[in-house]
């Protein structure tokens, strides 16, 4: 698992890339499918950070829309003092009473609980280092990553589609959210949730956020959806194969097949439709795509590229042409230029629904990787 450190404002809690894909496994970050993670330096959208400071065991999760988590949450570097274990522990206990937690299930969640070193460790040492976009796409989205992803596509096409037309979301985009978070449910990170959270939220520098989420999996487990051993995810509190925070997991998971359970980590099903519910609720357009690659003139002002929006004929006018050096479509619809990486010549016209992406993971390379992925599915 991972955690990095981007130039726009976020740390994403995931998963390390594959030994042999080189990806990014646990892609989405603790956010909050409902919160958002840390802050370094202040990036533009057309110039976002490297993305990925990788640690070897590290978990992940999405939270309230994918995983992020604000830089006022993540507080500074300087660890205030912490209560005694035990004793900040009989806190949580009683705050949990007040909201409703049964009895048995605190008994299950805390028995024998104790911080985890290891989840300290990860989040106190993030090395951190730079990928150029190029570098990004090719350990996120290689060819066996694609080839993968239209193989899982077409296997599990008759679970996917009913999903897709319910929330308006199709089925390749599902495909490609749950290749990059988890590799199609293959890595989904091994720490226990409860006491991971526990851990983080009693050391002093992020409590009140992870407090918070640990409040969210207490629920969770009081709900009937898992067992406190089964809720496993990453060491940041990332759950299940589309890697929800607890947050997230709260106010998006979906018993897509009735049995009174939503779980996201074995049941394929609820986790596409949870995924889907998430976009959905942040403004996915069924009808429009994600964007398309283009190609700028060599005078080009750079300077254009961010999030303001154009049509399609301005950009026409201003020389911008698709990616086989067409033109581009006399269309009054609007888009944004989106220029990656500052020193390549990779640029993209993208439209809402790339900045729905964002709200599942603020990560540009993120956005333009699924989107990327998403079409590479669509292709026969």
């Amino acid at each position: 698992m991972r955690m990095v450190w981007r130039q726009d404002g976020i740390v994403n809690l995931t998963i390390k890339p594959l030994a042999i894909l080189g990806l990014f496994a646990l892609g989405a970050c603790v956010q909050t499918r409902t919160s958002a993670p840390v802050a370094s330096r202040p990036a533009t959208a057309s110039q976002p950070a490297a993305e990925a400071a990788v640690l070897d065991d590290a978990p992940i999760a999405p939270g309230q829309p994918a995983i992020k988590v604000a830089a006022e949450n993540l507080g500074s570097l300087d660890v205030p003092p912490n209560p005694d274990f035990s004793a900040w522990l009989r806190e949580v206990r009683d705050e949990a009473r007040r909201n409703g937690i049964r009895e048995t299930t605190l008994e299950k969640a805390f028995n024998n609980l104790q911080p985890i070193p290891r989840v300290l460790e990860l989040d106190r040492n993030q090395p951190e280092f730079k990928l150029t976009y190029r570098q990004y796409m090719e350990r996120v989205v290689p060819q066996a990553r694609v080839e993968k992803g239209r193989k899982m596509l077409a296997e599990n096409r008759a679970l996917i589609e009913p999903i897709a037309r319910k929330y308006g979301v199709p089925a390749n985009y599902l495909v490609a959210f749950w290749g990059v978070e988890t590799d199609f449910g293959r890595v989904t990170g091994g720490f226990q949730v409860i006491p991971a959270l526990a851990t983080l939220a009693h050391d002093g520098r992020r409590s009140a956020f992870f407090r918070k989420e640990l409040m969210f999996a207490l629920q969770i487990v009081d709900e009937g959806n898992v067992t406190p051993d089964k809720m496993t995810g990453s060491w940041a509190g990332a759950m299940g194969q589309c890697q929800f925070m607890p947050s997230s997991f709260v106010r998006f998971a979906v018993d897509a097949n009735g049995d009174g359970r939503k779980d996201l980590w074995t049941d394929k099903g609820d986790v596409f439709a949870s995924a889907a519910n998430y976009l959905g609720q942040s403004g996915w357009k069924g009808s429009e795509s994600w964007g398309r690659a283009v190609t700028l003139p060599k005078t080009f002002d750079r300077k254009l590229g961010g999030d303001a929006r154009r049509t399609f004929k301005t950009w026409a006018a201003l020389g911008v042409r698709d990616a086989q050096g067409k033109p581009l479509p006399p269309s009054d619809q609007s888009a944004a230029l989106i220029i990656p990486d500052i020193d390549e010549t990779a640029a993209f016209l993208v439209t809402d629904n790339y900045f729905t992406i964002l709200k599942w993971n603020r990560s540009t390379f993120y956005a333009l990787a699924v989107g990327q992925l998403a079409d590479a599915l669509a292709k026969r």
